[in-house]
This record gives C-alpha cells, structure tokens and sequence, in this order.
C-alpha cells in the first residue's frame, strides 16, 4: 500500500466492544487499530455481522467503546458532537418540517440565530443540488432528494469528519448511482473527511480512497487496501479493467477468509 502523505486525524488504537445477550458475552470487535488520514474518502465493507455499524456508531459516540481509544484531533471521543456529522441509513427527517427547517435543525440545537442557521442550511442545500425545493415537505421528495437533505443536514453543522452508514442502501439502483456520484462531487466541494459503511464492493471501489476490510467473528481489520490516492474520478472508471480487478482483489479477500472459517 502507497503511503498517504495527509495528515492522520484519528487514531483508533485498540479497540473492542463486547455485548452481554442473554448472559453470554458477544464480542463484537477485536483489537482495531487504524489511522484516518484529514480528507480522506474511507470506506469500510465486509460481510454482515463484522462489526461495521458498531464501529461507526463508537467513532459517533452513540455506542460506549469496551476498551480501546478514539482520538480525532488529540481530543478523546466519548460521546457525540457537532465534529462528528453523521448520515444514517434511513433518512429520519421530520415529515412536519421543510427541506430548509430539517437541514438547519442541529444549528437551531446549537442556539444559532435564525438567519445564521437559513444562511447556512441554503449553503449546504445548493451544495447538495436542492436549490429551489428549501420550502418541500419530505414527503414531496424522491428517496434520493431526502437523503440528500440528510446528507445537507449533517453538512451544516461543519463536522471534522462526515460518517455515513449505508445511506444509499434503500435506494434503486439507478439512483443509487446517481446519488455515489454526487457524493464524491460533494466530497470534493466540501472537503471534508468521510468514513463510509456499504456491503456494496463495487460502492465501495468507486468510491474510496482506500478501503477497509473487515472479517467477522469478532469484528476485526483483514487487509486496508489502497484504491485512488486522487480525489477525482468519474463513472467511466468502472468500465476499466483496474476497477473490475480492484472489486475481485476484495471479494478474494472477504470469501477467502469466509473459507477459513469452515476448514
């Protein structure tokens, strides 16, 4: 793997988590060391019950780590904050407020004045692509436009880094393309740093700079693979031989641990 020349902005060093079901101890992840690097696209994939939900929702805060440290900055995370912005499978806006009031709702918590927080959620709107629609209801939107409003509303808090948790899983396929597209545009224009959780290797390989595989029971880092050390790409890349070779390079790894657990 090339070494990434950024700045390392968190540190993960050590990290388990243990869940007690019906008096027996599940563990959950196992000793995860990892560095992220200030800018960054990292994608995490694996197959189902590896551990990739869990891990994003520590680095949130939302779930209490069992050992281990998480640094962002130098600064310990132990519970959520505005430089944690996080984008949820489900977009969970509230169906009684518009694209304008749900995107500036964590400026609104944060005591922000009214026309800081519209200045500022408009930004993030036009960012997102939904200039004109700051007066929609959800239920007026496609699933692609709500999560783009999600998406506005996790941008507008200014987070260090954006976690995103299989945002587009629930949408079709042609919209979910549509959609990794915009986000790596909006990755670029944002500059932010992104930690994302897909079970898609395709997804993921378009989308990454490097890519994070993650093996079962327990929940712990196989390989890190480097995929564009480039911030820019386009949809053409995943006609390329590299692309499909880059897909079948971790789907080896991921059956090949898979198999090594029933031999």
């Amino acid at each position: 793997m090339t070494e990434n020349k950024k700045n390392i902005m968190m540190k993960v060093r050590g990290l388990s988590k243990q869940f007690t079901r019906d008096g027996q101890v599940l563990q959950a992840l196992l000793d995860i060391d990892l560095d992220v690097y200030e800018g960054e696209f990292l994608v995490l994939v694996g197959p189902s019950g590896c551990g990739k939900t869990t891990f994003l929702r520590i680095v949130q805060g939302l779930i209490e780590k069992t050992s281990g440290s998480i640094e962002l900055f130098g600064e310990p995370v132990t519970k959520p904050s505005a430089d944690r912005g996080f984008v949820f499978q489900q977009d969970n806006l509230y169906p009684w407020r518009t694209v304008i009031k749900n995107t500036r709702l964590g400026l609104e918590l944060a005591g922000v004045d009214s026309n800081t927080a519209d200045a500022k959620a408009r930004e993030m709107i036009n960012l997102v692509g939904l200039s004109g629609f700051e007066n929609s209801y959800p239920r007026e939107l496609s699933g692609g436009m709500r999560q783009r409003v999600n998406l506005a509303r996790a941008l507008t808090i200014d987070p260090k880094i954006l976690l995103m948790d299989e945002p587009f899983a629930a949408l079709d396929a042609i919209t979910r393309e549509s959609m990794q597209t915009e986000l790596l545009r909006i990755w670029r224009e944002a500059g932010k740093t992104v930690m994302f959780v897909t079970h898609q290797i395709d997804e993921a390989v378009y989308l990454a700079n490097r890519v994070v595989v993650m093996a079962p029971r327990p929940g712990r880092i196989q390989e890190i693979v480097q995929i564009n050390e480039t911030n820019e790409r386009s949809e053409e890349i995943k006609r390329s031989a590299e692309f499909h070779a880059a897909v079948d390079d971790i789907r080896e790894i991921i059956e090949s641990h898979e198999k090594d657990e029933f031999t």
